[in-house]
């Protein structure tokens, strides 16, 4: 076999730009892994990419910023054959083909080995996550047992990871929904307490908690940012690490004005060395023990490319979409 089923985009525009075609298997050299792709996760970057915000990002690509899968061949003998591994960040998808293919091949520095088994559906959809939750809490917010974490976009899949990961913490957590019918599905992955979010909260957060909250972890972007910065108390710190508001800068930024005194201001954006000082093995264990919920959404295959990338623009899934190959 020497060729590969793959999804290709060759221009910017709807999610029908990504073309399902047979493609030669990449060849790894010395210091690579050829991994035989079982799943990957879909990120809201590879949207963002797919409408043409990435121009850095070269035409014709394979995108996908992770995959999980089966090691075929690795020269440099950094892994033996059939060992479960996952690889994400890095340029994957980006600088080079990335996760969206029955094949992928990435530097072996960005690949972890997992050994504990879990469901294809369920491993393809922790790489980015949890290395994006993990980051934002214990990198970025500095997170402490016993601290109340306030999470600004509660049904992202990220949003659901990081409460799961910080009330497996000792954290005291809450989180923000626009609808009140996803408070079951929040509450499921380790949620305290809901707000919902009519665009301001803070009043309602300070109503609640009259001092504020410890640390905030900003998932919407810009659009809320302010308002955010509002729940926490002084000494606490703000991380923005998403964008799913789809606005990428602040206007008119002033400092004075914009945060409060005494409150900090961070971000997240995770590169390939914290996804390979992510524990990702250990938080596999947690998740096959039921002690960690992983939220997946919908799970899609390889062909149906198209309506995986279409339920992520609409935001249907209810958590993390994945694709089998």
């Amino acid at each position: 076999m020497s060729t590969m089923k793959a999804a290709v985009m060759y221009e910017a525009g709807g999610p029908e730009v990504l073309k399902v075609e047979t493609r030669p298997i990449p060849k790894p050299e010395k210091g690579q892994v050829l991994i035989r792709v079982k799943a990957f996760g879909l990120n809201r970057s590879e949207l963002f990419t797919r409408q043409g915000h990435s121009p850095d990002v070269k035409l014709p690509r394979v995108l996908g910023i992770e995959a999980v899968g089966l090691v075929e061949e690795a020269p440099g003998n950094e892994f033996q054959k059939g060992e479960m591994v996952a690889t994400a960040m890095g340029g994957i998808g980006r600088k080079f083909d990335g996760g969206y293919a029955e094949f992928t091949c990435p530097p072996a520095t960005q690949v972890q080995a997992i050994k504990t088994e879990i469901p294809w559906e369920t491993f393809g959809a922790i790489p980015e996550m949890l290395q994006t939750a993990y980051g934002s809490l214990f990198k970025a917010l500095l997170l402490k047992k016993g601290e109340h974490l306030l999470i600004r976009g509660g049904t992202t899949s990220v949003g659901l990871a990081a409460a799961a990961i910080a009330k497996n913490h000792g954290a005291q957590v809450s989180a923000t929904s626009r609808r009140a019918d996803r408070e079951e599905m929040m509450h499921a992955s380790g949620v305290d307490h809901v707000f919902i979010d009519k665009g301001e909260i803070a009043a309602d957060v300070r109503k609640k908690f009259p001092e504020g909250v410890d640390k905030v972890l900003e998932l919407v972007g810009v659009t809320s940012l302010q308002d955010s910065l509002k729940c926490a108390k002084e000494g606490g710190i703000v991380c923005m690490t998403g964008m799913v508001g789809n606005k990428w800068s602040l206007d008119n930024f002033s400092p004075m004005d914009f945060i409060p005194t005494a409150v900090g201001l961070t971000t997240y954006a995770g590169d390939s060395n914290d996804f390979i000082n992510t524990p990702l093995e250990e938080m596999a264990k947690q998740i096959k023990a039921g002690t960690l919920h992983v939220q997946i959404g919908k799970v899609f295959h390889l062909d149906d490319i198209v309506e995986a990338h279409r339920t992520m623009e609409e935001n249907k899934a209810g958590g993390k979409i994945v694709v089998l190959t």
